[in-house]
């Protein structure tokens, strides 16, 4: 990986995130360190950001939804119900959603970030404001997404817009392509570990030929995880892949949505290259992102769970990853392999395409879609001096389940490959004999 410092010389061009904001605030131009009041365009909360939150102040404040055509609620954090709190919540976020008469309400379909893309609610050029720190997912897109907290939130259900300062970017190019076993995953683990997780109020703005040549789902990793790195947004500029995407999802592009990428002689703030040839398979140890390495650092420690799951982590493709590694084998004695897929969408295309079946024959055991155990919720959380290596974006102390439990995080390959051995174990080593549906 190579690093270069701010250009030393005055640029007139636009990185994404300027070129976003600008329209977004009926400006000509921003600079970073402005700030702007901008128009939301797409407003997403799910069940446990959303409408157990705002409904006792629209209430008091006799207000209701500014447009319920641009509002998106998700259940995803609390689904199926486990107990009777659980069933409230759900109940109040169904009620909710037919007293406001919200545009789209989708009812234990999956996780809100994966659910987006997938109903085609995506385009480049709109600002998407989410009550989720993922919400940069969309920006994979190339709009601006970013997370908002309850009382923003609240205001911008009321007025529609809100107001953010334009951030500073830092520019993510990556060149050539993935070696065996190796995925977007294993990128964002190295930027945890070499940017740090407190890039506040910045952009990462991933692009190069690396990017041209991923698919939408490991182009979603990298804008997911730039909350990871502490980032206000990830963004990739729009494409055919993205146009193509939307589309075959029921969205609505053409091709002058294609406007949306940063100028060439954009200024950034620092600019960083990875070499995916050169990339490995990585591992975060506990309790961090940013505590990551490559594979051979922790080659060997036992586990007592994998988990495939997450917006992040459990994806169609991610579960195709999983598969060609779990094709023909079984996990471990004593190994448990949770498999929840991202959405009721990509549990329909794993069982359809076969992946479902491999998945199953290696002892997998399939969970609900929802965030469950990567929000310490639900099926597959983790007791005192338990060990998971897992999919998911986190790891921080007690994230999925006792704060004396541990947790690595790895890519689909790693985490399947790891599943077989019982322990940490490179994917390079697994070869499938058989090659999984594409």
């Amino acid at each position: 990986m190579s690093e270069a410092s701010r250009p030393q010389t005055v640029s007139s061009g636009l990185t994404l995130a300027q070129k976003l904001l600008a329209r977004a605030s009926g400006s000509e131009r921003v600079t970073p360190g402005d700030i702007v009041v901008v128009k939301v365009d797409l407003a997403m909360a799910h069940d446990s950001s959303g409408p157990r939150r705002w409904k006792p102040h629209l209430e008091a404040l006799g207000a209701r939804l500014w447009d319920p055509s641009r509002v998106v609620i998700v259940s995803d954090h609390f689904v199926p119900a486990v107990d009777a709190d659980s069933a409230a919540i759900l109940k109040l976020t169904r009620d909710f959603a037919t007293e406001q008469n919200v545009g789209h309400f989708f009812d234990m379909e999956g996780i809100c970030h994966a659910i987006l893309p997938q109903k085609g609610l995506l385009r480049p050029g709109i600002l998407v404001a989410g009550g989720d720190s993922h919400t940069p997912h969309a920006g994979a897109f190339g709009c601006y997404a970013a997370g908002f907290g309850a009382t923003d939130m609240l205001g911008i259900l009321v007025t529609g817009q809100t107001w953010t300062i334009v951030p500073e970017t830092i520019r993510v190019e990556l060149t050539g392509s993935f070696g065996k076993n190796v995925s977007a995953k294993d990128v964002m683990l190295v930027l945890c570990r070499e940017l740090g997780m407190d890039n506040a109020f910045k952009a990462i703005e991933y692009g190069g030929p690396g990017v041209a040549s991923m698919s939408m789902d490991e182009r979603m990793v990298l804008s997911n995880m730039a909350a990871e790195l502490g980032g206000e947004v990830g963004l990739i500029g729009a494409d055919k892949v993205t146009l193509d995407h939307i589309r075959a999802h029921g969205g609505s592009v053409s091709e002058a949505d294609l406007v949306w990428q940063p100028d060439l002689d954009a200024a950034y703030e620092r600019s960083i290259s990875i070499d995916l040839s050169e990339l490995e398979p990585q591992i975060a140890l506990p309790h961090s992102p940013a505590n990551s390495f490559p594979i051979g650092h922790a080659l060997g420690s036992p586990i007592h769970q994998a988990y495939i799951g997450a917006c992040v982590g459990a994806k169609l493709q991610d579960l195709h990853m999983a598969a060609e590694i779990l094709q023909g084998r079984r996990t471990a004695p004593g190994v448990r392999l949770l498999v929840a897929p991202a959405s009721s969408q990509v549990t329909a295309d794993a069982a359809a395409d076969g992946t479902l079946s491999i998945l199953l024959a290696a002892g997998a055991t399939l969970l609900p879609s929802g965030c469950g155990a990567c929000a310490g919720m639900g099926a597959g959380l983790l007791a005192a001096g338990e060990v998971c290596i897992s999919t998911t974006n986190r790891n921080f102390k007690g994230r999925m389940g006792h704060a004396d439990a541990f947790v690595y995080l790895g890519s689909p390959y790693t985490v399947a490959a790891s599943a077989i051995a019982g322990c940490v174990s490179d994917p390079r080593t697994l070869s499938a004999d058989m090659t999984v549906p594409a």
